[in-house]
Parts: C-alpha cells; structure tokens; sequence
C-alpha cells in the first residue's frame, strides 16, 4: 500500500480555503495596489497590452485569493481518525473561521497541543506541500504567529519533511508533468466525491459579495471528508460511511 494503515492513526486530515485580503483592488493600499500591478503583468495574454488599473483590478478578483501576500486565510478544516475500541473508524471534523490570526492561533494551539512530533505525527491534504502547507506558514509569519513544529519546514531537506503526506504527489509516482483535481482523484478511485453548490473559484465571492462563511465551511469540510477516504484507500481500507463521519 502506498500509505502504512498505522501512520493515518496519526494523522490529522487539513484543507484551507482563501480569500483576497480586501474585497476590491482599489481597497489595497497604494503600495500594494502598485505591487499588484506588477505581479498581474505575467497573467495578460497580450503581453503588448499595457496594465491598467482596471485591468489589474479584474486579475485581483480573479486571481488574488491564491497568492499570500494579497490573501488571507477565511477557513481551516481538520479531521482526524477515531478509533473506538472493537468498532470501526470514524471520522471527526473541526473547521476553525473567523479572524485569521485568531484562526491561525486556533489551529496552531491543536497542533502544538495534540500533533507536535513530525517522527510520529502526519499532516495529510491534497497538493498541501505546494499550497497548503506554504500559504498557513506565510500568513503566520504576516501574521505574528509563531509557527508549530509541524509547519516550521523553511530549508528542510526533504526527508525532513516526510510527516507531509501530500494527495496529490504520492498519486504521481513521481511523474511531475500532470495536475491531478481531488474531484478527478475521487472520482478515478470510486470514491463519491460530496457535491457542493460551490466551487473552489466561488469562494471569494461567497465571502466578500455574500457574506457566508458557513457555506466556504462546509465546503471545505467536504473536502477534507474526501482527502481522509482517498488516504484510506491508499492505505488499503474499507472506506468510512456518512452515518460516521461526525463535526465536532
């Protein structure tokens, strides 16, 4: 099997969902407005084509919410094994929301309390070792928030990282030419991928235009439900049913 049954007893399940730090470009401050501009030149086709300010702002709606420097974190979900003595696995939730350094503090204070041992412990997402994982460890840093064990990865050598149990990468096989969707890797494994009425390019706007965070919640929790039974099938296991999937 690709993953050991007794790594995922533990492993804690994460997914984040982000938004861009203000709901409208010419909300930024002028400096950054600037330094915007400039990162949005490489998204324009026509590379002729100058930067306006209403074009870069059209970018930032569009693309702002995946870079740390113009985003912040509006979700964190986690999820974890529990293992009841003589019955099967269950899987329990936690989502933390809110301010994000109040969110990060959170989630930082469950790591440090229950998983700070990267020779025992595993953090377990989909492509959390190019997204996730990078984007938490930023927005500590911007944040003022110290960073857990499990995160404090800046010059690790790979080997050093091995507690990062990535979705996607282990899904390659080394084979570094192709993006593979969560959906489509749930899919590809016959695992039912929960349907949601939003998708991940949605998120900002469920959270600047509507206001509901609860909706970008529950969508991330879906997701982590997903990664934890893709863990589980590559570690050779019965998938976990609804009636044990629990939020906590």
């Amino acid at each position: 099997m690709i993953i050991q049954k007794k790594i995922l007893k533990n492993t804690l399940f994460i997914d984040i969902e982000t938004v861009s730090v203000t709901a409208r470009f010419d909300e930024l401050p002028e400096e950054m407005q600037a330094l915007w501009m400039k990162k949005a030149r490489k998204f324009k086709v026509d590379k002729d084509r100058e930067m306006t300010p209403n074009l870069a702002a059209g970018f930032y709606t569009e693309k702002a919410g995946i870079f740390a420097e113009f985003a912040k974190i509006a979700c964190i979900t986690v999820g974890y094994l529990s293992h009841d003595k003589g019955e099967e696995p269950s899987l329990r939730l936690k989502s933390f929301a809110g301010e994000e350094k109040e969110l990060l503090e959170e989630f930082n204070d469950l790591l440090n309390t229950h998983y700070d041992r990267p020779d025992e412990h595993f953090l377990c997402g989909h492509n959390i070792k190019e997204f996730d994982v990078p984007f938490l460890c930023r927005r500590c840093i911007i944040n003022g928030v110290e960073l857990p064990r499990l995160l404090n990865i800046s010059g690790k050598k790979p080997w050093q990282v091995a507690h990062l149990l990535d979705t996607m990468e282990l899904w390659r096989f080394g084979d570094y030419k192709n993006y593979t969707s969560l959906a489509l890797l749930a899919g590809t494994l016959g695992i039912p991928s929960p349907k949601d009425d939003i998708d991940g390019s949605m998120v900002g706007h469920v959270y600047w235009e509507e206001d509901d965070v609860d909706r970008i919640i529950t969508y991330c929790e879906k997701d982590v439900v997903t990664v934890a039974q893709v863990a589980m099938k590559f570690a050779g296991m019965e998938l976990i049913g609804e009636d044990r999937i629990e939020v906590v």
